[in-house]
């Protein structure tokens, strides 16, 4: 993302000599929630330069950005008070707990994952209250480590800030406070949607090369900005060899993508892209 306020000052860099005194949070703020976190809970070194780390940032409120079946999606500023160049927006997509998804179709994603930390285990399986935060939660940290891993392998997807909670902050892509639009609201001529199938193409054999697919793509997750093509909407990221419906939901993304494409008078094959991220997880 380029951000006209982004700064590479490292003086910048966890600077602890705002006086807090001096500044109180106002409505629809709070203090950054970037201190308060473990390193494993940071997006991938090295930050890119936009990212504000200083303790004495606030996160500003700015509004919705998008609801879903499973999760809400606000505007973020997070920037340092009187410090023009500490400056950045960022998407914070919040997860419901289960009981207020609209989201019943969570199972076929989770199933061949483990849940490591045996508490936890026990309490989303006791579906207690405690087991139905740790439940949002479960969605929120799968979603920041798909990213995590996706943009390290260089997938295009938003850079993640942070995991708190059933919150993740995420590079906001779009100009200003206007966020992209999705694949399905854009018109291009033949030449631009044949490069940007080309695109989403590219970043299909990514995810298949480290054996995963979106498990959800669709022309609704996936944005472009810039003639670029970026995919968001992480979290039901599958296993291809794990997950005993793997393979079932690549061929599924194969077919969702190609039949948009093709209804655009893109040539493309769903059966031949199929067989193309098969060999390709398979390499």
């Amino acid at each position: 993302m380029t951000d006209p306020f982004a700064s590479s000052d490292a003086s910048l860099i966890f600077d602890e000599s705002l006086a807090f005194a001096d500044v109180e949070p106002g409505e629809d703020q709070r203090w950054s929630t970037w201190p308060a976190i473990t390193p494993s809970e940071r997006g991938p070194e090295p930050w890119p330069d936009w990212v504000v780390t200083s303790a004495g940032a606030l996160d500003t409120e700015l509004g919705v950005l998008k609801t879903g079946k499973e999760a809400d999606v606000f505007l973020i500023e997070r920037a340092v008070p009187d410090s023009p160049g500490a400056r950045t927006l960022l998407a914070a997509k919040r997860y419901r707990s289960p009981e207020h998804r609209s989201f019943h179709r969570s199972g076929a994603y989770t199933e061949g994952r483990k849940v490591t930390d045996t508490r936890a285990g026990r309490a989303i399986a006791s579906k207690s209250a405690f087991g139905r935060e740790v439940a949002a939660a479960e969605w929120s940290f799968a979603e920041f480590d798909a990213l995590s891993r996706m943009w390290e392998l260089g997938a295009p997807v938003p850079y993640p800030v942070q995991v708190n909670g059933t919150e993740v902050l995420m590079e906001f892509i779009g100009t200003d406070a206007t966020a992209a639009p999705r694949l399905a609201q854009v018109r291009g001529d033949r030449a631009a949607l044949t490069d940007w199938y080309r695109q989403i193409v590219e970043l299909m054999h990514i995810f298949a090369g480290a054996g995963y697919a979106h498990g959800d793509l669709s022309p609704y997750n996936l944005l472009v900005h810039d003639d670029r093509v970026r995919v968001i909407d992480l979290p039901q990221i599958v296993d291809i060899i794990s997950n005993p419906q793997g393979l079932d939901l690549l061929h599924r993304d194969c077919v969702n993508v190609c039949t948009w494409f093709t209804r655009h008078r893109v040539e493309c094959d769903a059966e031949e892209l199929f067989a193309e991220l098969m060999a390709a997880s398979y390499g």
